[in-house]
């Protein structure tokens, strides 16, 4: 409660001048049409947030989007002239004193600097934040949105205390303070979207918040990568790595091959080889609930099974691209959210295996568009079943991608304008 109480004092010392600086600007009032989104994270890696604003202004919306430019957005952010993107500074904690007050001061100051930042711009009809991070985020925005007449929208993607719980344990005192402060600040809101059921549930049932469910949904530029496309891909990452080089010469000496495509000189026309390795992928934000020490040691069983002389293809294994198998070892620090890299591989016609927890279900239909497993035993005997006779076209693989080609899944836009645009619309 402490810092709480920090954060509120330090709103409450930097009001006068903002209320000298900022007068005129408020007295214009908010534009309806405008919406200010806040993500206390890098803008680049935060693509629910990016997909929000490129839908509000796809609908009419001016945006302003405020969060740390520490990797690129995508294009269509940058080209798009209905919204700007303000970059934040990432402060960093002292190097003196407890840890606790490191925090602390460092907490203060990040919410000084992002109430200054968001007083000096136009004041929107509704402010987007994202979390977690909301801690100091959230107060923050609710504090400009009562001076401003903002009305606050929470989307949240997980519970921050959870993601520290981690680190420090579930009882630890800055945990618990972190979960009040979520609990308390978090009911202040006017409106709130939540990735999954599972998250609506438990917002209704422990906090006392009504959401609604905005499912991921991969972007319109999420799609299966043309056979041309990946051919060059892999000439040009076999220039670099090894394992995507041919691992024969062909027969004509001016045809095009890679380890897994080749294209004929005379046609131009690319094909897959018969004999290639499997691909597989599996993107990751290194945070501590993915545990990658899953797939290191089923592959080690995936490589023993060859040895032993079973019917299996070379595997290559690489963290992002066009691939045969997408492997996803998210589980959630509150078991509520869903991983991203999922929906993307998805968006993509990628088969997933992924590590089970609590729901999943809603995302990942086991046997359907992937499969789901438990443990390195259970992955190994999964990408055994799957590449047996590799590349077969009869095959469980193929079969999966031919599910998710034929589910016609809703993009994210689409989805946007059924679940949120009548929210803000309507208010």
């Amino acid at each position: 409660m402490a810092a709480s109480c920090l954060v509120l004092l330090a709103l409450c010392l930097l009001l006068p001048l903002l209320l000298l600086g900022g007068w005129k600007r408020w007295r214009r009032g908010r534009a309806a049409r405008h919406v200010v989104a806040v993500v206390l994270g890098d803008v680049g890696r935060s693509p629910r947030m990016q997909y929000h604003a490129l839908s509000l202004a796809m609908h009419g919306f001016s945006v302003t989007l405020l969060g740390f430019c520490n990797s690129k957005p995508h294009d269509e952010l940058l080209q798009n002239n209905r919204i700007q993107i303000v970059g934040l500074t990432e402060l960093q904690s002292l190097a003196v004193g407890p840890r606790v007050f490191q925090y602390g001061v460092k907490v203060v100051l990040q919410a000084m600097y992002l109430l200054w930042k968001l007083m000096w711009r136009e004041p929107g009809a509704y402010i987007f934040l994202q979390n977690p991070p909301g801690l100091p985020s959230i107060a923050v925005c609710w504090f400009v949105g009562c001076l401003c007449g903002s009305k606050l929208v929470i989307d949240w993607h997980n519970y921050g205390y959870s993601i520290m719980g981690l680190v420090h344990g579930p009882n630890h005192p800055l945990v618990l303070l972190a979960k009040w402060y979520e609990k308390f600040f978090g009911r202040l809101s006017h409106l709130n979207l939540c990735v999954t059921n599972a998250m609506r549930e438990d917002l209704a049932d422990n906090w006392h918040i009504r959401a609604v469910t905005v499912y991921d949904k991969p972007a319109s530029f999420f799609k299966e990568t043309p056979l041309d496309l990946q051919h060059r891909l892999f000439m040009k990452l076999g220039s670099m790595h090894s394992p995507f080089r041919a691992r024969s010469e062909p027969e004509d000496p001016v045809t095009e091959r890679s380890a897994f495509t080749e294209r004929d000189a005379g046609s131009g026309l690319v094909t897959r080889l018969r004999e290639r390795p499997a691909l597989l992928v599996s993107s990751t934000s290194w945070t501590e609930d993915e545990d990658f020490s899953i797939l290191l040691a089923a592959l080690e069983k995936f490589e023993q099974l060859t040895l032993d002389g079973h019917n299996l293809p070379s595997l290559v294994c690489v963290i992002t691209g066009s691939a045969d198998l997408g492997v996803c070892l998210h589980t959630s620090s509150s078991g509520l959210d869903l991983p991203m890299k999922v929906v993307d591989m998805f968006g993509c016609c990628l088969p997933v295996c992924a590590v089970n927890f609590k729901c999943l279900h809603e995302l990942v239909k086991h046997e359907e568009n992937g499969l789901v497993f438990e443990d390195s035993e259970e992955l190994a005997a999964q990408l055994q079943m799957l590449f047996s006779n590799f590349p077969d076209p009869a095959g469980k693989l193929n079969q999966f991608r031919k599910n998710l080609r034929e589910s016609q899944q809703l993009r994210w836009d689409e989805s946007w304008v059924q679940t949120v645009l009548p929210l803000v619309m309507d208010t």
